[in-house]
């Protein structure tokens, strides 16, 4: 036996349709079975040598079943299995097909019809992965949609709403997948509709809750990869309204990843880290192996908000801190923390698949070097009063004008203390100036606090006149002070 025919294996699980059988002729039903059984198995031996002759008998059996059952719904699946994977013959294939879809309204049990149409769309999303010449062909988007609509009709004609839902959002990733954004945008329209309808009581609520978050999944994933980042935001606000669901936590890794990119946009690096991070527990809770490219991007973020605390410190990310797709990661992390910038530009050559190969990644990176470069020079710079601006250069690897830049920035932001002397191309640090401006700013501080003293007193007292406190004097005075000092 194989997975075929385990799913027919389980009648005691599966749901039934409340049919009643007559004692009558049922040794010669008994019979009938028999022989389908033996015929049906003969001709799946015939699957890999002689398809053609295989087809046949699966065929026969159809004909030969006074009414539909399990046998007759078998040997269609095998016949649309061998039209489309074997023989690659998909119009041929979509004819068996949809003569089984009409025995999944009341001749097999529900379990096992559910089962065959997702096995059966599966592989046809896939392209046909099967043997012979011509597999692995990729699959017109036409005869895509002529499956996925012959399955939405019966479904529909079978009220299965559940089911239609859920192929509903199968064809939307495959759409996803394809990028056919378009076809994805009507049919992510028809979803919402469909989820949108009057709920009855709490577990249909919370199935609808589930159901719109794989919707908003898929919506989000479009609006990433489409750029409509106004979109994007909007979808990802809404998945924080859904109360009453319980997803699959792949579902929201979805999510919470690209609401990280979203926030990566924005340069809002805390928020992109938080939601990485979330992304991640969600992706390893699941057991999908997108949480390592997930975490890649977690490390990426901690580096850019500055922390100084190792990602991979944390009980859930310690586990991966040696897995070979993240080593260089980790590399990456401790030379960004020791501010070794040459260290990481060694690393970020050498480890192009595992990190430079990911565009988005790829994208940050000169933000990333900018980020090192520039807590580098700050040390760099600290025990002087003036450098060449060549120097500098030499010393981080880059050409002049981008240490200019570096610099300019620097002093704007407050970083550095000092000028840029474009004749001589030097950076001149004001140390001296930077002393006096500290010691004004105190002095400053130092006057103001007299002078509130000073009011409270007068106002307490009346005895301004007769004080002889004098602030402003006693300020001067020790202005003068400080200058011999100086």
């Amino acid at each position: 036996m194989d997975d075929d025919d385990a799913d027919y294996m389980q009648g005691s699980d599966d749901e039934d349709y409340g049919f009643d059988y007559s004692d009558n002729d049922d040794d010669a039903n008994e019979s009938g079975s028999v022989d389908l059984e033996n015929m049906y198995y003969k001709a799946k031996s015939k699957k890999d040598d002689d398809p053609e002759g295989a087809l046949t008998d699966f065929r026969a059996i159809v004909d030969q079943e006074e009414e539909k059952g399990d046998w007759g719904f078998k040997a269609l699946k095998q016949s649309t299995k061998v039209l489309f994977l074997t023989l690659h013959r998909p119009a041929d294939a979509l004819v068996t097909y949809t003569q089984l879809l009409t025995y999944t309204k009341s001749a097999v049990t529900r379990n096992a019809a559910e089962k065959t149409i997702n096995g059966i769309l599966d592989y046809v999303g896939a392209g046909g992965v099967g043997k012979g010449k011509g597999a692995n062909v990729r699959v017109e988007v036409d005869v895509l949609e002529n499956f996925y609509q012959a399955t939405k009709d019966a479904l529909e004609n079978a009220k299965n709403e559940r089911l239609s839902v859920k192929t509903n959002l199968k064809l939307a990733k495959l759409w996803l997948d394809r990028k056919e954004y378009s076809r994805l945008s009507r049919l992510i329209r028809d979803l919402h509709a469909a989820t949108s309808a009057t709920a009855g009581g709490e577990d249909q609520q919370s199935q609808r809750g589930t159901q719109l978050l794989e919707i908003y999944a898929l919506e989000i994933q479009m609006y990433n990869e489409t750029r409509n980042f106004k979109k994007l935001k909007e979808i990802y606000n809404a998945t924080n309204d859904v109360k009453s669901a319980i997803p699959h936590p792949r579902i929201l890794g979805v999510i919470k990843e690209c609401g990280g990119k979203m926030w990566m946009g924005e340069r809002q690096w805390r928020k992109a880290s938080e939601d990485f991070f979330d992304s991640f527990k969600n992706y390893d809770e699941a057991g999908s192996p997108q949480r390592i490219q997930v975490l890649k991007y977690l490390v990426l973020a901690n580096m850019l908000t500055g922390s100084e605390v190792n990602p991979f410190d944390s009980q859930e990310t310690k586990p991966y801190k040696n897995d070979p797709q993240i080593k260089a990661m980790t590399d990456l992390v401790d030379a960004y923390q020791r501010r070794e910038v040459h260290s990481a530009e060694k690393i970020l050559r050498d480890n192009r698949s595992t990190i430079m190969d990911d565009a988005f990644i790829r994208s940050y990176i000169g933000e990333l070097l900018r980020s090192l470069r520039t807590s580098y020079l700050i040390d760099l710079i600290k025990p002087y009063t003036r450098l060449e601006l060549s120097f500098l250069a030499k010393q981080l690897n880059v050409e002049i004008d981008e240490v200019e830049e570096l610099l300019i920035g620097l002093i704007l932001e407050g970083k550095v203390d000092g000028r840029i002397d474009q004749v001589g191309m030097r950076l001149e640090l004001d140390r001296h100036q930077s002393l006096e401006k500290k010691r004004y700013a105190a002095l400053q501080n130092w006057t103001e606090s007299l002078e509130s003293l000073h009011a409270a007193v007068v106002a307490k007292t009346g005895a301004a006149g007769r004080s002889g406190a004098d602030p402003a004097g006693m300020v001067e005075a020790f202005g003068a002070r400080e200058d011999r000092w100086s």
